[in-house]
């Protein structure tokens, strides 16, 4: 199911007495979400990915604009209506109920041409606990249920109705470090054999960028960037996704463009041509880095951290806008441990230059010069 969002806004009204205007959670979005993908609404706390989440499903109703599953307009449908799952990031599965009770509920609500027979209910229940892979626990109540376990009760219940959307608002949240990357790859090959157009909302960029199709990263209910993880790790379009996007997180100096390179305090780091003079934001990704004995560029070494199959420099440079740079180079590299300065080549294609008063990148503006 192809799902469409046009010029979405959501406003709320403001409670704050010496700042009566509207709250505008959501500001005229748009996107096209293609059948049988898996996307991500990506952004921080408080940037509207759970608020428009809430207006797909049809749990809040967007203040303009218009949303389309194919080609019927949902906007004023009832959640009931629109063929969805959800799966809320507490689960919200009935503790009274067995695990079977649970997944089979929403097959007891369906009313009229739509409602079941005990034995179709029941072959709907097995197929969605086999795909989640949760047959052995039919019997059991939530509470002697793991934490993976009950979200993939949630996700069968969510499944069980054949739903057109599956809408998944922060589901992992609430599971431990390696519990998370196991179920994130389960919901993937769950996303994947159903072919389920599949909305994902999560805070957590490593999430992102390991399941998605696509990626919206969103700041302050704006759409900031769009596209395939990778491309937008590689190429983003402003400091704010390239500081979003990475761990660890893109290393930003203090920097300038004269005569046609780039420097970064007194160093000439890369040539630059095509851009006039001016002050600008440098980003490094720490990859960005190829130690050197004649690299162009240098920070002050504060630790070396060995870390198996890489090794991570931490230094101090008087332009870095932070506590510490960290250059992450394959542990293949002799590392000389009695340094005090390391020197480096830095690989152009992780470097990313940003304009000082918009944060719009400058490197994109170049391409679409040429």
């Amino acid at each position: 199911m192809e799902v469409v969002l046009q010029h979405i806004t959501k406003r709320f009204p403001s409670r704050d007495k010496n700042n009566p205007a509207d709250v505008i959670a959501v500001n005229d979005f748009d996107l096209t979400i293609p059948d049988g993908k898996l996307v991500c609404l990506l952004g921080p706390s408080g940037c509207g990915k759970s608020t428009l989440l809430n207006m797909i499903s049809g749990l809040a109703k967007p203040s303009d604009g218009h949303i389309f599953f194919g080609d019927v307009d949902v906007t004023a449908l009832p959640p009931e209506n629109r063929g969805i799952g959800l799966v809320f990031q507490n689960y919200a599965l009935y503790p009274h109920l067995t695990v079977r009770q649970n997944i089979r509920f929403p097959l007891e609500n369906l009313k009229g041409d739509r409602k079941l027979s005990k034995e179709a209910m029941e072959e709907k229940v097995q197929e969605a606990a086999k795909l989640v892979q949760i047959t052995q626990y039919l019997e059991r109540k939530p509470s002697e249920l793991s934490g993976g376990q009950q979200q993939r009760v949630a996700i069968a219940r969510a499944l069980v109705k054949g739903p057109g959307v599956l809408l998944l608002d922060e589901p992992l949240s609430n599971l431990d470090a390696r519990l998370r990357l196991q179920t994130r790859e389960e919901i993937r090959r769950i996303q994947q054999e159903t072919g389920v157009t599949t909305i994902f909302v999560t805070h957590d960029q490593e999430e992102a960028m390991s399941i998605s199709d696509e990626i919206i990263v969103m700041e302050t209910g704006f759409k900031r960037q769009v596209g395939h993880p990778q491309e937008v790790y590689d190429h983003p379009c402003s400091l704010f996704v390239a500081k979003f996007l990475g761990t660890p997180q893109i290393n930003v100096f203090d920097g300038r463009i004269a005569g046609g390179k780039l420097y970064i305090g007194d160093e000439a780091v890369l040539d630059f041509p095509g851009f006039p003079d001016q002050e600008v934001n440098v980003g490094i990704r720490p990859e960005g880095f190829i130690p050197a004995e004649n690299g162009a560029f240098s920070f002050e070494r504060s630790s070396v951290e060995v870390m198996g199959r890489d090794v991570s420099i931490v230094g101090k440079h008087p332009a870095f806008q932070g506590a510490s740079i960290r250059a992450i180079v394959s542990s293949l590299n002799k590392i000389d441990t009695t340094a005090t300065v390391d020197r480096f080549s830095l690989v152009p294609e992780k470097v990313h230059v940003f304009d000082k008063n918009t944060g719009a990148v400058l490197t994109l503006a170049a391409k679409e010069k040429e």
